[in-house]
């Protein structure tokens, strides 16, 4: 290939070093803005957790290395309780403190190997890997707890409560985390 009179490999910048800098910086800044819109559509912008798309991506590989591994895993589903009241008599952005609350002490009391997201509205959900018979109450107190703590320090006027089912993972019955979901939200009554 001739370019300006000069033989040109193809794949081969012909401007100047500043100028082949500058394209590559240009990419970098492209592909840097490509990552954050990706990782933007995958998380909840009010809670900073992944939303239904993002945990529902991460659970997927979550549970496919369990599979791997021949290590169980539980999901745990959340709902705030109240929370139609604590919007009604506090307004929409006490309730939405109330949602970063309690995504706080999600974030808090699980591991990191553990995905917790939010699902929609007052759900949340945490997919524990490589954890089956998980007992229930002793999270439920934990959390608590956490949360005690947090309504102690802020007078809010409310509580911030939780209402949380679990369902153990069995690759034969659920094909999908969305079918996991599917039976999650049918025990919560949704």
């Amino acid at each position: 290939m001739l370019i300006s009179g000069k033989p040109h490999k193809t794949g081969v910048c012909a401007g100047t070093p500043q100028q082949e800098r500058e394209l590559l910086r240009d990419l970098a800044r492209k592909a840097e803005q490509e990552l954050i819109g990706v990782q933007m559509a995958s998380m909840d912008e009010l809670t900073l957790l992944p939303n239904r798309h993002g945990f529902i991506a991460l659970a997927e590989l979550g549970l496919e290395a369990c599979m791997q591994l021949e290590r169980p895993a539980t999901l745990l589903f959340f709902n705030l309780d109240d929370f139609k009241r604590i919007n009604y008599l506090f307004g929409r952005a006490e309730g939405d403190n109330a949602l970063k609350t309690f995504a706080d002490v999600l974030r808090i009391g699980f591991r990191e190997s553990d995905i917790v997201g939010r699902l929609d509205g007052a759900t949340f959900v945490a997919l524990l890997t490589g954890s089956c018979g998980v007992d229930m109450t002793a999270i439920k107190v934990r959390l608590e707890e956490m949360l005690d703590e947090r309504n102690a320090t802020v007078h809010r006027g409310y509580d911030i409560r939780f209402s949380i089912g679990q369902i153990e993972y069995d690759p034969e019955v659920h094909g999908s985390v969305e079918e996991l979901l599917v039976e999650a939200e049918r025990v919560m009554g949704r």
